[in-house]
């Protein structure tokens, strides 16, 4: 067993990490706070072009199974309203005759569905392990410092929100954010991330992806998978 003083030495050194990430409770994620923008008494319901597509996401799903279809729904709620607000937990829970609790639990467990109203780009920064050792510290510390908010906020002209998130897949091209549905890699230095703030701001598409390569192979160039594919006749028999 560590001593006391040792294991002290470790929790303060770790906190001193990341001095400008936002604690993030349990109960903050799992408990609903009525608000002006999000109560059940503001009406909600799909558009009928997304009423369309949410007969068709169903459709996939045997009858007795519909509430499979739980996370494609509230993801189109989020789309057309721009948060999972309650009224659309609850409209789905109507939608697929499931109780509202079955709703709630997926919508609190994803973070990907965001329950409070975000900015018109939600900057999603990725602190897992990959990231963090590529210098995701830094990404966090300029977007604060750029745009005055730190996570789990959103600019007052409601253009920009920010959060801290778990793995996002692309370990590869660490550093690496999410905004909105893009994907901006490589974000090795504070000009790059400040860049795409900036072109974002002015109205202006910023390149997607990796900001130092083609997709996602090493610096030097490909090494595996540079021949032409394999063909399955040579190594099989004519018969199978």
């Amino acid at each position: 067993m560590l001593p006391m003083n040792t294991v002290k030495r470790m929790l303060v050194g770790r906190a001193s990490l990341r001095p400008l990430v936002s604690c993030r409770y349990g109960h903050i994620i799992s408990v609903h706070r009525d608000t002006k923008a999000n109560n059940a008494d503001i009406p909600f319901e799909f558009s009928k072009e997304n009423l369309k597509r949410a007969e068709t996401i169903i459709a996939k799903y045997p009858s007795q199974y519909k509430k499979a279809a739980v996370m494609p729904l509230l993801d189109l709620g989020q789309r057309q309203l721009g948060f999972t607000s309650l009224s659309v937990m609850n409209y789905v829970a109507k939608l697929l005759d499931i109780p509202p609790m079955r709703v709630y639990e997926v919508a609190s467990f994803y973070t990907m569905y965001h329950r409070k109203p975000v900015g018109k780009f939600h900057v999603q920064v990725c602190t897992t392990t990959p990231c963090q050792l590529c210098n995701s510290d830094n990404v966090i510390k300029t977007i604060v410092e750029y745009l005055g908010i730190k996570p789990g906020q959103t600019t007052a002209d409601g253009v920009f929100s920010l959060e801290e998130v778990e793995c996002l897949g692309a370990c590869v091209n660490a550093p690496m954010i999410q905004i909105n549905d893009d994907y901006f890699e490589d974000l090795d230095s504070s000009e790059k991330v400040i860049q795409i703030l900036e072109d974002l701001k002015a109205g202006k598409k910023p390149k997607v992806g990796t900001t130092k390569r083609e997709t996602c192979e090493p610096f030097s160039g490909p090494k595996v998978l540079k021949g032409e594919p394999l063909d399955v006749k040579s190594v099989t028999r004519d018969d199978l």
